[in-house]
Order: structure tokens, then sequence, then C-alpha cells
């Protein structure tokens, strides 16, 4: 029988190599690097590791290879004292990705999987999934997504969804999300709809989500509860690097929702712990405490751009 925790993340984790340079090399140069750092990174391990670092209890559901790199992700999860159920590969390299962070911690992600590494439904146990009182899943391996949020649903247990790609399938997956919080691009794609606030006002009509939402980089987070828009400026710190402020994101956006926060709070403090996030190197470099991000929130200065609420909806 599977102990009680408060979220279980269902998807990716990688080892990310990063490289920090001074600008992004040209087509065809040669460009000098100082340093590069092996990091645990991946979408819902990283914000599973952040709940579990704020006192949450988590449960992380994904597949390693048997390299270092599985060495590296089974430590930091003991540290942090997340609870894994990790399919393990035999002669199998585990998810690498190499990322280059320019001078304004932008990064650009160059990765590679395995197939063998695929998560399968059959993969699953019922039990780690119901045990919990959210589900967290990226939707990568769509089919085994959609089964966990689908016995998630059946035992009212509320899903929440990252993502940034329209998976082949992911239609079934997504009329079983009740928080679909997306990056900037996809509201549009997948609904063929220019207008981000037409398309996230679609996507939570067509699929019946709770809450709609994109992720807007320094421009914040735009959501659409059925009702009205939620709109968060982002908060300016000096930015080292970007990696893993979505994964963080959504993390700060779970922890708000099982504290039960009002949806404009938990935005706001998804953004602080997202911001502060980027100024360490790697995507769980600059995870802070509750009382920090709390703090940002309180005395931190926001971005003016972006959307601006408005009696007559968001305009630009």
């Amino acid at each position: 029988m599977s102990s009680q925790v408060d979220l279980v993340g269902v998807g990716l984790n990688a080892t990310d190599t990063m490289i920090p340079l001074v600008e992004y090399p040209a087509r065809g140069s040669k460009v000098e690097f100082s340093s590069a750092a092996v990091l645990p990174g991946g979408q819902v391990a990283t914000t599973v590791v952040a709940c579990q670092q704020w006192g949450m209890q988590t449960r992380y559901v994904g597949s390693l290879g048997d390299d270092s790199a599985s060495t590296l992700h089974r430590k930091a999860f003991e540290r942090a004292g997340v609870e894994t159920q990790i399919v393990a590969v035999e002669d199998c390299a585990s998810r690498q990705s190499l990322i280059l962070v320019d001078d304004g911690g932008e990064r650009t992600v160059l990765w590679r999987k395995d197939e063998r590494l695929d998560l399968r439904p059959s993969d699953l146990q019922r039990e780690w999934i119901v045990s919990a009182r959210a589900l967290h899943v990226d939707g990568y391996d769509t089919a085994t997504a959609t089964v966990a949020a689908g016995w998630a649903r059946e035992a009212g247990i509320p899903v929440i969804a990252d993502l940034d790609a329209i998976y082949p399938g992911v239609e079934s997956l997504l009329e079983r999300i009740d928080y679909l919080i997306v990056s900037r691009d996809f509201p549009c794609q997948l609904m063929g709809e220019d207008d981000l606030e037409k398309a996230l006002q679609l996507m939570q009509r067509r699929y019946g989500c709770s809450v709609s939402a994109a992720t807007l980089g320094p421009d914040g987070v735009l959501a659409w509860d059925g009702r009205s828009f939620q709109y968060a400026a982002a908060y300016q710190v000096p930015v080292v690097d970007t990696t893993g402020a979505g994964d963080i994101f959504h993390a700060g956006f779970i922890y708000g929702l099982l504290q039960g926060w009002p949806l404009q709070r938990q935005l706001d403090f998804a953004c602080a712990a997202a911001a502060l996030n980027c100024m360490s190197v790697g995507a769980r470099g600059g995870i802070q405490s509750v009382a920090a991000i709390e703090e940002l929130m309180a005395s931190g200065t926001r971005y003016s751009d972006g959307y601006v609420a408005s009696l007559d909806g968001l305009v630009r």
C-alpha cells in the first residue's frame, strides 16, 4: 500500500549540462567556453523536488537508465526526501540535455532520449496516483499521463499539466486536466487562434478545465478561470539562468493550490518562485524558501510591460 503524499508527479527528468556563454554562437563559428556544470533537471522531476523542499510530501514516477546520470538523480531525490517509483532501463543512457546559457540568462536546450526510456501505462500502479492530493504531468509520455490523469479524476484528485508541445494523442489527456498551465505559444497553436485571450477561453471551454493559463516569460502569466482573466506580472531580478523557470512556476502554483489560496495569490507566488530560481545556475539551483518567496512578493519590483487588467477585460 502506497503512503499518502501531497503531490505525485509523472513525467520527465533530465541530466542538464549547463554551458554559460557570453552570446549565442553564430552559425559556423568556434566558441570557447570556460565551464560546464552537470546538474539534475527535467520538468516534472524539478517541480516535485521544489514542492518537497517547501515542506510537501511528494512522489516521483519516471524512468532512468543505468548510467552515472541515474546515480546523480537518485541521490538528488534522496537528499530532497522525495519518494521515487523509478523504472530502471538496463544498458541505456538516461535523458540528457545540453543547455547553452547566454549572458542575459536565456537558455537554448539541445536534448536526446533513448526511446526505451518511454514510460508506458503498464509501468504505473494506480495506488501511486490515488494516494496523493494532486497529480502533476508533463504529457511527454502522453498515453501514460492520460491513464494517470484518468485515475486521478476518478478519485477526485486535481490534475495539473505543464505542456509545451502538442503531442500525438494529447486531446484525450487535455480532457482530464483541471489546471492547464502551458507555454506561451501552446494555446494559439492548439486552438488555431492568433489571439491569446481567445485561445485560452476556447481551450478552457473545449476541455472543461478549471483554469487555462499561459506562462509568458518576463511578461508574467495570464489565466482564465471560465469567468474572468487573472494576470500576474513577472518580478524583476538579476537573471543568471532561465532554465527551470517554468518548472518552478508550476511548483509554486501547486503549492498555492494545496494551501487553498485564491488563484491570484497562486499566480503571484508562482511568479516570485520562478524569478528567484532564475538568479542561479540550473533548473533547481535557485529554489528558495517559502519565506524568501513571500518576501519578494511583498517588496519586489515587477516588470511594467505585459498584460494589464481593465474593466473591459485584458488589453495589451
